[in-house]
């Protein structure tokens, strides 16, 4: 886990927020697939949650100059 944060924390701020559209893109399909009856995809929605707050946390803290 620690080399997948060190990894996201290399990025670009740009690159950042186009992976938070991407994701933003991807829990609305997920939500429409668990609406249609799709018990499988609870799991990705939280996973995929967890990621999007992760990216938030790190650009938050790069807009108030704490992160790098």
């Amino acid at each position: 886990m620690k080399a997948k944060l060190d990894a996201v924390r290399q990025q670009s701020s740009e690159d950042l927020v186009n992976r938070v559209a991407q994701i933003k893109e991807s829990l609305f399909r997920l939500n429409f697939k668990k609406a249609l009856g799709d018990n499988e995809t609870v799991r990705q929605i939280r996973t995929q949650k967890r990621e999007l707050a992760r990216l938030k946390t790190l650009l938050r803290g790069r807009a108030l100059g704490i992160e790098k």
